[in-house]
């Protein structure tokens, strides 16, 4: 039980400091699920047992000789019953507040929850004697009771309304009416174009439907079109005293893209039409726009804009289907509502509570509150220090130990409601809802008060720290069969965002390129190394693909970084100097890790993909099991875990370049150049004849000032990550969605950018998948067609 307050403890403080957020660390929630799940029985089980003891202290009868009930349980099932109470109302934190999928609602948690608070009910109004002691833990009772009602009233309230779990549908109504009306203003670009924007941030599902006797569908009354708050009213707003910055109305438009977005997770199609016009939306209006400050490279700014936006977008997606706080239903009529008036409720609840366990005898209840309660009538503090003088008896050490519990978890349960409450004021749901009526509403726009409220919230999102976005790093090369071990979290060069933002713009511009490749195309624009690395993109596997490039790259990566060492630092052979090595080796490394970690998000089949990782692992191992390695591993695997992270550790570093020098003498036995036809080979083998042909390349180039190499590689390792990331099958929509409840990849960032702009592989890999959807009886997403 100490563990699980102190574990409480942490989360509710500690963990939030660094970042205001509704929603659990998923590893933490499945750890909190299973420890919750066996705590109500294992603590009934020794509730029993301590009462069982009390009964066999006064031989058989719950009262003292002299009639005294307060003696009706001892202070260790009591102490027991305490935990329960308070346990309970810290569950929520393990518990998603909307618990949808696909549109349906179960409600067997629900069952289990009332299920627990009517058993604790039934302990403490039918164990507790005493007036005073049953209403303190009845009042405890009763406010893990209307938490619980409190949770089903938000859950169905928002599984009912058009603005939350119907909206998918009534939004996909008002997608289809918006497209009828199309849009003549084809040359405009940058603001002029968000500002016509007309997807809805708030309000529509306040539109009146009428049948349309033509169809068996209703139509929305877009003459009413002033009750909703489009993206293009919110960038029209006049910018008086700036209330609304870059960032503020492009949280806006996240928010707009989150509704669409859902529509996928609930199984609704996204047409032709919609994607075509976000497209251009998000390439020609938000890419044009330019809003830098201190000098900073307008094309990097806008890549850091349109990342922000995307992964603001699934923040809103995750927090939706994960959040253990109501912050979807935020606003300032919910903010009354929930932290105004269900306290005022909720209080009026406790006080009856007290008068009833009285009988109804108001001035005894008050009495007996002190009287029955020793750490009320004492005091804590005193309590507390009666206990320390006595410390060295073994009752009075135990005694002062559940105490100390039972304080971690009171102060647990008031530092949770008072952070509910702040994360609810500086959540972007409620920021949104503001901004929306502020839009909305001309009357608030002159409210000083109104004004003020956003500003302060502003003021303090501002100094609050915000999480980056980040992707994991895999070095195969680094003892890759250790897998287990932490991965490096890196955040997303803005090089990285740069470079897929640009790729992007070109293949969406250019109305003569061709298609998403896996590489070839890339190495079309280097046509003096055309002829010499097409081979290595030409498998039919796309993990082999990955892995041959991901292989070959690290051994480029060795050798400059061995060059840079030792005499090279002078001729740009560092590939930290340039923006170029950076792209590669990071996207490298993050694809190496979505082969390993993540193969159900790649187009290729999981079978596939794992088998083609598990060979590669095989060989490598085997290639590096001397008895020399295996002793230097067993001397610096401890160094290793002291560092927290293998990845980063000196014990990774050696493995690697021992590995790359056995890499590099096994490729000076292969041929110099493959082709096609070559498919004997094992994809260790393609990767060092690949990193041999990159090394001299690079030394070939090592006299100018970026080496052309990492030009190359930046380029395809840019295209490969773009051509893994559009997926329209059902299986790859449920596979982000499940990433999604683990923390979010990169990977899914750009999926909801190809999703919602319409970009696809090319035909042929767009027939596979569909012949493999159909093999699985799984339907294929239209826009992606």
């Amino acid at each position: 039980v100490f563990i699980l307050a102190a574990v409480f403890f942490n989360l509710n403080l500690f963990s939030r400091l660094s970042d205001v957020s509704a929603i659990l660390n998923p590893s933490m929630r499945l750890f909190l699920s299973t420890s919750l799940s066996l705590f109500l029985p294992v603590m009934s089980y020794l509730f029993s047992e301590a009462k069982n003891e009390g009964r066999a202290s006064y031989g058989g009868d719950c009262r003292t000789s002299s009639g005294d009930s307060s003696a009706g349980l001892t202070l260790r099932a009591r102490t027991i019953l305490m935990w329960m109470l308070l346990v309970e109302l810290l569950r929520k934190q393990a518990d998603a507040v909307l618990v949808t999928g696909g549109g349906k609602q179960g409600y067997s948690g629900t069952i289990e929850r009332a299920s627990r608070i009517a058993w604790l009910g039934l302990l403490v109004f039918y164990n507790v004697d005493g007036a005073g002691r049953k209403a303190v833990y009845g009042i405890i009772w009763v406010l893990a009771a209307t938490k619980l009602v409190q949770k089903v009233a938000i859950s169905e309230i928002a599984k009912r309304s058009s603005a939350y779990g119907k909206n998918p549908r009534l939004l996909s109504h008002y997608m289809a009416q918006i497209q009828e009306e199309g849009h003549s203003d084809s040359g405009v670009i940058g603001s002029e174009l968000l500002k016509t924007c007309k997807y809805a941030v708030m309000g529509e599902d306040k539109l009146e439907k009428k049948d349309d006797p033509r169809s068996r569908r209703y139509r929305l009354q877009l003459k009413e079109f002033t009750t909703v708050v489009t993206v293009g009213k919110i960038w029209m707003l006049e910018e008086r005293g700036r209330l609304l910055d870059a960032d503020s109305k492009r949280l806006c438009l996240s928010f707009a893209l989150y509704k669409l977005l859902r529509r996928r997770f609930e199984d609704l199609p996204i047409t032709d039409a919609e994607t075509r016009d976000c497209r251009r939306l998000m390439f020609k209006g938000l890419c044009s726009e330019t809003d830098t400050e201190g000098g900073q490279d307008p094309r990097e700014a806008t890549a850091v804009a349109l990342f922000q936006v995307v992964d603001q977008e699934l923040h809103f997606l995750s927090e939706y289907y994960h959040s253990f706080i109501p912050v979807v239903l935020a606003s300032s009529f919910f903010f009354v509502a929930n932290y105004i008036l269900f306290p005022v409720t909720v209080w009026f609840f406790c006080v009856m509570t007290i008068v009833l366990c009285s009988n109804g005898d108001v001035v005894y209840a008050i009495f007996s509150l002190k009287t029955d309660n020793s750490a009320i009538s004492v005091g804590l503090m005193k309590l507390m220090g009666c206990l320390l003088k006595e410390i060295t008896k073994p009752p009075v050490l135990f005694t002062l130990v559940n105490l100390s519990v039972t304080i971690l978890l009171l102060l647990t349960v008031l530092y949770e409601q008072l952070w509910e409450l702040l994360i609810f004021i500086l959540s972007k749901w409620l920021m949104v809802s503001l901004l929306s009526d502020y839009a909305a509403k001309p009357r608030l726009r002159d409210s000083a008060i109104f004004t003020g409220v956003i500003r302060s919230i502003m003021w303090l999102h501002g100094r609050m720290s915000h999480s980056n976005l980040c992707f994991k790093q895999f070095d195969a090369l680094g003892l890759c069969w250790l897998s287990f071990l932490p991965l490096h979290n890196k955040a997303v060069p803005k090089e990285v965002k740069k470079s897929i933002m640009e790729y992007l713009l070109k293949h969406v511009d250019d109305p003569h390129g061709g298609p998403l490749s896996n590489g070839l195309s890339a190495l079309a624009k280097h046509q003096l190394y055309q002829s010499q690395l097409s081979w290595a993109c030409e498998s039919e596997s796309i993990a082999e693909v990955i892995l041959t490039w991901h292989i070959g790259t690290s051994l480029l990566e060795m050798e400059c970084q061995q060059l840079a060492g030792k005499k090279a630092k002078k001729k740009g052979t560092n590939l930290g100097s340039n923006g170029n090595g950076k792209v590669a080796t990071t996207l490298s490394k993050y694809c190496a890790y979505l082969v390993a970690f993540h193969p159900e998000l790649l187009p290729d089949e999981d079978e596939e993909t794992e088998r083609v990782y598990k060979a590669m692992k095989k060989e490598l191992k085997v290639m590096g099991a001397s008895e020399g390695m295996y002793k230097a591993i067993k001397r610096d695997l401890m160094d290793a875990l002291r560092c927290g992270c293998y990845y980063l550790s000196p014990a990774r570093t050696w493995y690697s370049k021992e590995i790359s020098k056995l890499l590099l003498n096994t490729a000076g036995d292969l041929p110099g150049h493959l082709s096609k036809g070559d498919s004997h080979m094992t994809v260790v083998q393609k990767g060092a004849v690949l990193g041999k042909i990159l090394i001299k390349i690079a030394k070939e180039g090592s006299q100018e000032d970026e080496l052309p190499v990492w030009n190359l590689l930046a380029d395809v390792w840019t295209e490969l990550m773009v051509y893994v990331v559009p997926s329209s099958g059902e299986l790859h929509v449920k596979a982000h969605k499940e990433a999604l409840a683990m923390g979010g990849e990169f990977l899914t960032v750009l999926w909801a950018l190809a999703t919602h702009t319409g970009i696809a592989r090319p035909a042929m890999a767009a027939s596979l998948v569909e012949d493999a959807d159909e093999l699985q009886g799984i339907s294929r997403h239209p826009a992606c067609v």
